[in-house]
């Protein structure tokens, strides 16, 4: 059976007369890295605010193991582009600020000075200290934000996400503010993160990581999902092709090849679903039908991709 941890069902918002979001229809399963693009405007921003919980849909519904996104939770971490250090906290009491939070009361936090909070204190640091050793961090632990790089603080950043273990993580444009080579690392990063979803898969364990990140970079979106859905308000809703103007709708669900690690970005290699997905999303002047370039489960179907789905259930 399909593990689905998060399903948009016909997710439509607005503002006012403003449609943004139109009919949004996405399944995504545990263990997959979802690259959403789309043109400025169109949406994915609110369409990662409703999965949030933080500005539910005006229409249809986000669903998280079945049950229906109303508000924010644990189940959903995030990750903005401007991350938010406590800057009077080092890298490792920022990520263990999250677990303390969620896992001691307040009076508790105040007896610190009992052994029983001396020892969960400590727990939690030393859980702070692994996450930052899996983002290659682990010589920052004593580090303030002040002292670290923007590349550096995004990371911990990501850590403070990861350690909350939630169902889905969710990144907004987390890499857009970073030079190339600090944003080629995180890429990496993330290829480590989904390593790590396929060996767990193989040895018959849930897969630990399910990620959606929204970034306007084809090249990123290609490179680090195994996933890319386009979100676009330029699509015709006949075949004669009729602009419909009433928000932005899925245009584009396909596999992306995975990469590992340790190989070369050999970004030729998906040259043409990049040209593919701009001409499909993002040119207004030919609108697309929205279920033209939809093919991602029929590719899944016929085993298309060594990604975490082509792996036997």
């Amino acid at each position: 059976m399909t593990d689905h941890v998060l399903e948009c069902q016909n997710v439509g918002h607005w503002f006012g007369k403003t449609r943004v979001l139109h009919d949004v229809n996405l399944k995504i399963v545990r263990g997959e890295i979802v690259a959403v693009v789309g043109p400025s405007g169109c949406g994915k921003s609110t369409l990662l605010r409703a999965i949030l919980g933080t500005h539910p849909p005006k229409a249809g519904a986000v669903l998280m193991n079945g049950e229906p996104v109303t508000s924010p939770g644990r189940a959903r971490g995030i990750v903005y582009q401007r991350y938010s250090l406590f800057p009077f906290l080092t890298a490792q009491e920022n990520v263990a600020f999250g677990p303390m939070l969620d896992r001691t009361t307040l009076p508790f936090r105040f007896l610190r000075s009992l052994g029983a909070a001396r020892r969960m204190h400590k727990e939690h640091l030393n859980l702070a200290a692994e996450m930052l050793e899996k983002v290659k961090l682990g010589n920052a632990l004593k580090r303030y934000p002040a002292e670290m790089s923007g590349g550096m603080c995004q990371r911990v950043a990501i850590a403070q996400a990861l350690v909350m273990k939630p169902q889905i993580i969710l990144l907004d444009e987390p890499f857009g503010a970073l030079d190339e080579a600090t944003r080629e690392e995180l890429q990496a990063m993330l290829l480590g993160l989904y390593q790590e979803n396929l060996d767990a898969k193989r040895a018959g364990d849930p897969p630990p990581y399910t990620i959606l990140i929204v970034t306007h970079e084809l090249h990123e979106a290609i490179y680090v999902s195994d996933r890319v859905a386009g979100l676009s308000q330029y699509w015709a809703w006949d075949q004669a092709g009729h602009v419909s103007a009433p928000g932005a709708t899925i245009v584009y669900d396909a596999v992306a090849p995975v990469f590992h690690p340790d190989e070369p970005r050999e970004f030729g290699e998906f040259l043409e679903q990049r040209e593919e997905i701009r001409s499909t999303v993002f040119e207004p002047e030919v609108p697309e039908l929205p279920g033209k370039h939809l093919r991602f489960w029929k590719e899944i179907e016929a085993g298309k991709g060594p990604g975490v789905l082509s792996l036997s259930e």
